[in-house]
């Protein structure tokens, strides 16, 4: 009995924990199509528009390393919990909005408490899961949700735009959030880890300060007229930050991020590959909504309908295929096999033009299918192996190490691959007598093939740095006692 107790205990968290990560990776998505009719309202102008969603993936990936040193010493239920009612507040303020400032701060706000609820999320996961057989069915759901939650975003985004109104997709969030969090009241509770020393403050500003640095930078890609020393300089800063960052972390008692989470070859090869994954999907969501929209004529919901394919082969490739194999098979077979299956999908679609006919049966469905199945095995090993086998005290860390590499690789993603675009495009109507539709095709062909180069690349470092060897273990395991979730005070 108290067994069975247990492990509806442990299903439970896994429930709770999918939908928060829904909501994190949802609200990177679900705006994008509802940003036309917002502007209409509120009127943000060209210059300013894009920062409703620069915003939230700013604060995000600026302050995911701090939320997961506060999820670790308040404990990472308690983390949970204030995070997803923190989330709450601004998605009600956001859709109160009187005026654009109002929206970009709460949007701010909502990515702040992201940076909390993401890390606390895939830590509680992490401590709850650790037989192989069942960490690989309750990582191969909460990446089912990771891979599709993005697509769902677009779909959810376009129906309540087009049957209420683009608010409805901030407010959506509260009700979902505040039910999370009383259902958190039947997860286990963990402890928070007692600090010696002072808090790493200055690593903790640096970090956020060169994320945000690069974010800003690789945002600016997407306005019309580019400061190629603005950028640079942003850029360039960023990463000087991000090395001091690495210098304090080697010296200071106790770092924000113990390098050792970084060091270990496996987790390295992860994080590469979750990065590289998201930086070349969030340009395929940002080109098939613009091409399905502007070219072919479609609706944001039958746009949405058709990402829908996607999201239900990243279910299936995660939870049937991926959740099933993991611990059976290697996850460097996993991710590689995901990388290529994905750029597999992209290719398909670099044979577009304008001329093209049977669009959704020849191009889109193969393409959605392939690129959903690949997320899906990708997210499911990768989201495993770079919480597997960490300190106890260190899963917070490791666990937003994991949602920083997503957050970058989808903001440098979605600026570099449209700039790439762009100049494609321009470049290709310049020197060839095409029409309009025929360019910005074009643009889009170009960099869908550069997105599948990336995932080839990717899938040899993967190949290469996520092959088992006996020395790959960290030096300081989850130990034995901590291996199911401990019951707290907190």
């Amino acid at each position: 009995m108290e067994e069975h107790k247990e492990s509806t205990g442990r299903w439970w968290t896994l429930v709770l924990v999918a939908l928060a990560q829904l909501l994190v990776v949802l609200d990177g998505t679900i705006v994008n199509i509802a940003l036309p009719s917002a502007d209409a309202d509120l009127g943000f102008g060209e210059a300013n528009r894009h920062w409703v969603i620069t915003a939230y993936l700013l604060t995000f990936g600026g302050l995911l390393l701090i939320g997961g040193r506060i999820s670790s010493a308040i404990g990472h239920r308690r983390a949970f919990v204030i995070g997803l009612l923190g989330f709450a507040v601004p998605s009600l303020i956001g859709g109160l909005a009187w005026n654009a400032e109002v929206l970009i701060a709460a949007r701010a706000l909502q990515g702040a408490f992201a940076a909390l609820l993401a890390p606390a999320a895939l830590s509680l996961l992490a401590m709850t899961f650790t037989e192989a057989r069942e960490r690989g069915r309750a990582f191969g759901v909460f990446a089912a949700v990771g891979a599709a939650g993005s697509a769902i975003g677009l779909l959810l985004g376009g129906a309540l735009t087009d049957f209420a109104s683009w608010r409805w997709c901030l407010y959506i969030n509260v009700p979902i959030a505040v039910l999370v969090a009383i259902g958190a009241a039947l997860i286990p509770r963990t402890p928070g880890v007692k600090q010696s020393g002072r808090i790493d403050v200055f690593g903790a500003l640096l970090s956020a300060g060169g994320i945000a640095a690069i974010v800003i930078g690789i945002s600016q890609l997407d306005g019309q007229q580019v400061s190629v020393s603005v950028v640079t300089a942003l850029i360039g800063g960023g990463l000087a930050l991000l090395v001091a960052f690495v210098f304090v972390e080697r010296t200071v008692p106790n770092p924000i991020l113990p390098l050792m989470i970084l060091t270990n070859r496996a987790r390295a090869g992860s994080f590469i590959a979750i990065a590289l994954m998201f930086l070349a999907m969030f340009g395929f969501y940002l080109f098939m909504s613009y091409y399905m929209q502007a070219q072919l004529g479609y609706s944001p919901l039958n746009a949405g309908l058709v990402l829908l394919i996607h999201a239900v082969a990243a279910l299936l490739g995660s939870m049937v295929i991926a959740g099933r194999l993991l611990g059976r098979i290697s996850p460097a077979t996993l991710v590689v096999s995901g990388l290529l299956a994905a750029a597999a999908g992209l290719v398909i679609l670099t044979f577009l033009d304008a001329g093209s006919t049977n669009v959704l049966t020849i191009y889109l469905v193969p393409a959605m299918v392939l690129t959903g199945l690949g997320m899906g095995l990708v997210i499911t090993a990768t989201a495993s192996t770079a919480t597997e086998g960490v300190a106890a005290h260190e899963i917070g860390a490791a666990s937003a190490a994991y949602n920083a590499s997503q957050q970058l690789g989808a903001a440098i993603g979605v600026a570099l691959l449209n700039t790439v675009a762009v100049v494609s495009s321009t470049a290709y109507q310049a020197t060839r007598t095409a029409s309009d539709d025929g360019a910005i095709i074009h643009g889009y062909t170009t960099a869908l093939a550069v997105s599948a180069g990336i995932l080839v690349a990717a899938a040899i470092l993967a190949g290469i740095l996520l092959r088992r060897t006996k020395h790959d273990a960290d030096h300081h395991p989850l130990p034995e006692h901590q291996t199911e979730p401990t019951h707290g005070s907190r």
